[in-house]
């Protein structure tokens, strides 16, 4: 085979591997304050203020990479309808997951100011809410058509 019959991809791999790599660099991020016990960083019994804050900047992280790794993909194509619907659904999970992962901060959860803030079980299902409404426009984001070419 010589390289003139290999046929050239018309996705860019640089963006693709930078909203990977950005991806990988949040999980790592929300896991770290998801689960600071995993690293031996775990300096109270209950989920607080600054666990809540680190999550929810690995999420942003996360949501960040596949954003610029699923555009990435659609290369120079036109997005279909879908995948706007999709990246739109990608921020309002986002913005649903942080209300209610800083509720307590904003006043709206279960423990009022000046109490210190922590992590509840409303606010967790809240937060998974969020992170659906994140997949699913994640999900929508995808071009199919183009990858079964």
């Amino acid at each position: 085979m010589t390289t003139s019959s290999i046929e050239k991809s018309t996705v860019p791999r640089s963006p693709v591997l930078f909203g990977l790599v950005t991806t990988l660099l949040g999980l790592f991020v929300f896991t770290m304050g998801a689960k600071p016990e995993w690293f031996g960083v775990d300096r109270s019994p209950v989920v607080g203020f600054v666990q809540i804050a680190v999550f929810l900047v690995g999420l942003a992280i996360i949501c960040i990479g596949g954003y610029v790794g699923l555009i990435a993909l659609w290369g120079d194509d036109e997005r279909s309808i879908a995948a706007d619907i999709g990246l739109r659904l990608v921020s309002t999970g986002y913005v649903l997951s942080v209300f209610t992962g800083m509720a307590d901060v904003f006043g709206m959860g279960t423990q009022p100011l000046p109490g210190i803030p922590f992590f509840g079980p409303l606010q967790a299902i809240g937060m998974e809410i969020g992170q659906g409404v994140i997949l699913l426009g994640f999900l929508l984001t995808i071009p199919i058509k183009k990858l079964r070419q």
